[in-house]
C-alpha cells in the first residue's frame, strides 16, 4: 500500500526527508551491522543529501558500515558534473567517512566497457548479484532504501513510459538509448529491481508534477506510469510538497 506525506514545500521535504533517511539507516544498522540505500540524482535527490550532510544528525551513522548504489545513472565520462554520481560525491558522499570498497556507481562511458549502455549494465547486474549472496531470491542485494524522483511524464529511475525498459522482467540492470531527455544514452535498475528493497520512497515537487503523481496513486498501468511500478516490499512511501499533491 502507497502512504503519503505532504509536505509545504520543496525546502521542507529535503529536509524532512534527510532526517528520514538517517533514521532508517541507523535503524537497518543497529538490526544488521549495515545498511544499503540506493540514491537518486535530479534537484531534489541531491537536495536532501546536501542538507543531510550539513545536518549534525549525519553524525549518528556509521558511514563505514554503508553499502552505497544509484538507481540509474547518465551514461557520461567519469567526473561528469551531470553525472548522478558526481553530483552525489559533492553533496554528501566525498564528506563523509565512507569505505571505498562499499560504493558502487553504475559505470562511465569512459570506462573499460567501450562505451556500451548495454555492456556497462550487465556488469552492474553481475556487481549486485555478486554482493546479494546465495541466499538471496532476487539477483540484487536486499536494499533497505531506494530513493527515486518522479518526472512529468511519469517516468522514475530512467524507465521512461512506453519503452522496452519499463517492461523488462528478464534483467535487473538495462542500458538505455535514446532517453526522452538528454542525455539520450543512460544506465537503469529495471522495476523488478526496485521492488526487491524494503522501502522505496517516490520524492518529487512541483506542479509539474501533479497528474503523474495522481495517476501513479490511482493504479495507472506502469508501462504509462513507471513510477506506478515503483513500490517496496515492505513499505512504498511518496514524499510530495503541496503542489505536487494537489491532485490528490
Amino acid at each position: 500500500m502507497n502512504e503519503v506525506v505532504v509536505h509545504p514545500d520543496a525546502e521542507t521535504l529535503a529536509e524532512a526527508a534527510a532526517a528520514r533517511l538517517v533514521t532508517r539507516i541507523v535503524d537497518a544498522q543497529q538490526a544488521r551491522g549495515v545498511a544499503s540505500v540506493v540514491l537518486t540524482g535530479g534537484r531534489t535527490g541531491i537536495d536532501v543529501l546536501a542538507r543531510l550532510r550539513k545536518s549534525p544528525a549525519h553524525r549518528a551513522v556509521d558511514w563505514s558500515a554503508v553499502d552505497v548504489f544509484w538507481g540509474d545513472e547518465r551514461f557520461l565520462p567519469d567526473g561528469d558534473g551531470e553525472r548522478n554520481e558526481t553530483q552525489a560525491r559533492q553533496a554528501l558522499l566525498d564528506h563523509v567517512e565512507l569505505d571505498p570498497d562499499r560504493v558502487h556507481p553504475m559505470p562511465s562511458s569512459d570506462g573499460r566497457f567501450g562505451g556500451d549502455p548495454d555492456v556497462a549494465a550487465a556488469h552492474y547486474a553481475e556487481v549486485l548479484g555478486a554482493l546479494a549472496g546465495a541466499n538471496e531470491d532476487t539477483p540484487v542485494p536486499r536494499f533497505d532504501v531506494v530513493m527515486l524522483g518522479v518526472g512529468e511524464e511519469g517516468h522514475t529511475a530512467s524507465l521512461f513510459p512506453d519503452t522496452p525498459y519499463v517492461r523488462e522482467t528478464a534483467h535487473p540492470v538495462v542500458g538505455v538509448r535514446q532517453c526522452p531527455k538528454p542525455p539520450p544514452e543512460r544506465i537503469s535498475l529495471t522495476l523488478p529491481a526496485v521492488r526487491a528493497a524494503s522501502e522505496v520512497w517516490l520524492m518529487t515537487t512541483g506542479a509539474g508534477k501533479t497528474e503523474a503523481v495522481a495517476r501513479a496513486l490511482s493504479g495507472a498501468d506502469p508501462v504509462e506510469i513507471p513510477a506506478a511500478g515503483a513500490r517496496g516490499r515492505d513499505r512504498t512511501l511518496w514524499l510530495l510538497d503541496r503542489e505536487a499533491a494537489a491532485g490528490l
